[in-house]
């Protein structure tokens, strides 16, 4: 238990440390980007100076220094390029080209973000490349053919309600069938966010929005730790996004009752930059249910893939800054827990 909460703060405070690089947008473009930290400098400021060119060179990066070599690690990259091709697409069979050659190893993200994007012919896309990553044809394959899912297929909720309005707010993808459905993990929620870090777009927001009332989940642990990393991440980036607290300020009034009341809290919170407050309530809910709550409804895979990665975005803030920055060790396992030490 103890173990467990020490990771979700490291993942908390990782993600806090993330949004105050929103300055970077005043500082002066580099040729090169020579850190991961310059990476995601780039990433936060992008949205408000867009350069597409350097898009590629950022992502090879990335790939250099470890943070693509988990899948459940790197949502924040793959949700970043999906929304670059998504707001780009006639130039988006140039941007793939710019990306070769690519360790073949890390190849997935760009397969990934070509398939999270909703560019209007991704799947053509997909398959018009498919000769430069040949190992990961059966990837490729299982994306045409709708196997497995792509952003536009997230599983929210049960309720019927909430994909009819999802359709109308999700700009990048395709009207979402039943099956199969993406499930919602940390690691989806940071290829949301890098979404609206590469476009600025309300969508991804809403999407995120719509993940709020899991916070006060009191049966289903992975449902209240997803929810409480979504309500921290929105007060956190908004704290130090005038653009974002905005956004979310206007979804309010679109908002069934039960959103409606705790993005109002998160957004209380953001404009008094209450961020402590809205950790501890995360970390004491998600004890208190660990500790009390019934076991069956558990999920041991998912507390599996959260014990290795964390939060990808807090780990990819970690190898920016540092454990020391932190206090406390970001325990993922692989090629980021390499890069930290």
């Amino acid at each position: 238990m103890t173990s467990l909460i020490a990771r979700l703060v490291a993942g908390l405070l990782a993600v806090a440390l993330l949004a105050p690089l929103v300055a970077a947008a005043d500082e002066p473009a580099r040729p090169a980007f020579a850190s991961s930290e310059s990476v995601l400098h780039f990433i936060q400021a992008y949205r408000s100076r867009p350069e597409p060119a350097r898009v590629p060179a950022a992502v090879r990066k990335a790939s250099e220094t470890g943070a693509l070599a988990r899948p459940d690690a790197a949502g924040l990259y793959v949700g970043f390029l999906a929304g670059v091709i998504a707001t780009q697409p006639t130039r988006a069979e140039k941007l793939v080209a710019a990306l070769i050659p690519f360790p073949q190893e890390d190849a997935w993200v760009i397969i990934r973000a070509i398939a999270y994007s909703g560019h209007p012919d991704w799947k053509g896309l997909l398959a018009r490349n498919a000769a430069r990553f040949p190992q990961h044809d059966a990837m490729i394959e299982a994306y045409v053919n709708g196997r497995l899912p792509t952003l536009a297929r997230l599983a929210i909720d049960d309720d019927p309600s909430v994909w009819a309005r999802m359709r109308g707010w999700f700009r990048f993808g395709e009207p979402a069938p039943r099956t199969p459905a993406l499930a919602v993990g940390p690691d989806v929620l940071d290829t949301l966010w890098g979404v609206y870090f590469a476009t600025g777009d309300a969508a991804p927001v809403e999407r995120i929005v719509a993940l709020l009332p899991w916070s006060q989940e009191r049966d289903d642990l992975g449902r209240l730790t997803v929810g409480c990393m979504a309500k921290f991440t929105v007060v956190a980036n908004a704290a130090h996004d005038p653009a974002l607290l905005a956004l979310l300020r206007t979804a309010l009034a679109q908002q069934p009752p039960a959103v409606a009341a705790v993005l109002k809290d998160a957004i209380q919170a953001a404009e008094t930059t209450d961020v402590g407050r809205v950790r501890k309530e995360a970390i004491d809910a998600i004890r208190a249910l660990e500790t009390s709550g019934p076991a069956k409804r558990r999920e041991s895979s998912f507390w599996g893939r959260f014990g290795d990665s964390v939060v990808s975005l807090g780990c990819a803030a970690a190898g920016a800054f540092g454990r020391a920055a932190l206090g406390l060790p970001c325990v993922s396992g692989g090629a980021v827990a390499a890069a930290l030490q």
